[in-house]
């Protein structure tokens, strides 16, 4: 039987970039899934405090040369890649000058709100979803972590879906205590996104751009959303009743016979279907 395959979607993974929880869960699921049979990929952006010499990154040339277009301006993207050897993992990095190559992630050194943090956003989403489309890799799960991902879902559920590398994916997307504090990705975050040849009225629950409305746009193209903390946004979790959207709460962060599970329940669904 082959192996199920899961893609890891995140801004943030132990220890290249460590913000929140969400970088210790993306560096110990992935290795237990792998552990326990399964393939895996992973793929984050380069932000320009992780340091490449430390880290080894280098440059995977064959998957570098692509242009991702984002808001009708066309962005080089560049892939790195480095590996954890006591893992036996590698991470692929999503690079380009403009965008990754400063030294804070979200917000300038007076704490502001960057204000192409969208436009940041929509070049990792689409260059990570071209990018796995050019390794030749087709994954059975997308797994996103993080708002920075938060328009994968609608790019899989739309631009992609027909895509023999995508058309079988299910989507998960991990929701976690995460906010903008009073700042937003703007209306133009989903008008931007329309422009990839996605119908703007499917992309009507992104909104505003804040944090919650971008969690219920990603949520209403998901399959099975993760609740990783307590106390998420209770808009999000009345959202998630209202349209029914299945949900799975693991016991721990380590309950990765629960995840295994979860993952192998839904592309068995798929063969048996």
């Amino acid at each position: 039987m082959a192996k199920t395959k899961i893609l890891f979607i995140t801004h943030e993974m132990s220890p290249f970039l460590e913000l929140s929880k969400i970088s210790e869960i993306t560096r110990q699921l992935p290795h237990a899934m792998q552990e326990k049979g399964f393939e895996i990929r992973i793929l984050m952006p380069r932000f320009g405090n992780i340091n490449e010499r430390r880290n080894r990154l280098h440059e995977v040339i064959r998957l570098s040369g692509m242009n991702i277009v984002v808001d009708n301006n066309d962005n080089p993207l560049i892939i790195k890649v480095a590996s954890l050897p006591a893992a036996r993992m590698q991470v692929y990095f999503l690079d380009n000058e403009e965008y990754f190559q400063r030294k804070k992630v979200f917000r300038d050194e007076q704490g502001k709100f960057f204000d192409d943090n969208n436009e940041r956003s929509l070049f990792f989403c689409k260059g990570a979803l071209e990018t796995v489309k050019k390794l030749g890799w087709s994954p059975d799960v997308v797994h996103c972590h993080g708002w920075f991902t938060a328009m994968v879902p609608a790019y899989l559920k739309t631009v992609y879906q027909n895509d023999p590398t995508f058309k079988d994916a299910k989507v998960f997307y991990s929701l976690f205590k995460e906010d903008f504090e009073n700042a937003s990705l703007g209306s133009k975050y989903a008008e931007m996104a329309s422009q990839v040849d996605i119908d703007a009225e499917k992309l009507k629950d992104y909104a505003s751009g804040s944090y919650v409305d971008i969690c219920k746009g990603a949520l209403s193209f998901t399959d099975v959303v993760i609740k990783c903390d307590e106390g998420i946004n209770p808009e999000i979790n009345a959202y998630i009743q209202e349209h029914n959207i299945r949900t799975f709460e693991p016991a721990s962060d380590e309950d990765y016979d629960a995840f295994g599970e979860l993952y192998d329940e839904f592309v068995n669904e798929e063969v048996s279907a």
